[in-house]
């Protein structure tokens, strides 16, 4: 499963999450701050084996 940073725009929270964690974000905002949020707010994380 694909993992994410996600900066808040707004706020600046910064947190892991994960797939179905960064559409429940992009839908319903910043879990701390409610502030509405585009997939620029997420980075992609490195997968290491």
């Amino acid at each position: 499963m694909s993992r994410y940073e996600f900066t808040c725009p707004e706020c600046g929270q910064a947190i892991e999450v994960n797939e179905e964690m960064r559409e429940a974000t992009l839908e319903h905002g910043c879990p701390v701050c409610g502030a509405d949020v585009t997939t620029a707010a997420f980075v992609a994380e490195q997968q290491t084996n």
